[in-house]
């Protein structure tokens, strides 16, 4: 009974040399945690800023569009997993698609997806912390500005990591 099971298994159908079945597997997972982690990052480092904003804004209202920024550039790292979801899941062919591709892909996702997990929780608490230290003393908004800036470059870390990784070919 198992074997009869095994044998009319979906999966199984479309094994090949060329394409084992497991494979496109492995390539959509790397498509899916390139955009789930990617956006959970985006999602806490807005939702974090955001709460800096409104309790800044209730004593400095005039400084609430100058920091927003930090909303903005938690956005962007959803963006780098868009990105390369939408390469991989163009790259996930039914013919000729081998295990090779199929790791490269899932590697290229999960560090997109994992970095931009990181630099988005680096965004969310240093825009919450920063923008309030700006209510305080607007001197401290370029200081700010640029620990951003290297909590946003660890996702682009993870954009090109994963962009070579998405177009690596077998030989």
């Amino acid at each position: 009974m198992f074997s009869e099971l095994l044998s009319s298994s979906l999966l199984l159908q479309g094994n090949t040399p060329e394409t084992p079945a497991a494979a496109p597997f492995f390539g959509f997972i790397g498509c899916t945690a390139a955009l789930v982690f990617a956006c959970f990052g985006a999602a806490y480092g807005t939702a974090k800023s955001g709460v800096g904003i409104a309790t800044m804004g209730i004593q400095r209202h005039d400084l609430v569009m100058r920091c927003i920024i930090p909303v903005v550039m938690a956005g962007v790292i959803g963006i780098y997993g868009l990105i390369i979801a939408v390469i991989l899941a163009t790259g996930i062919t039914p013919d000729g698609y081998t295990y090779f591709k199929a790791f490269a892909h899932l590697g290229s996702g999960l560090s997109v997806g994992l970095s931009g997990l990181a630099a988005g929780m680096a965004i969310g608490i240093v825009g919450d912390a920063g923008v309030r230290a700006v209510a305080q003393n607007q001197k401290l908004f370029v200081g700010m500005i640029l620990i951003l800036i290297f909590a946003e470059a660890l996702g682009l870390y993870g954009l090109i990591v994963a962009l070579i990784l998405s177009t690596k070919k077998s030989e």
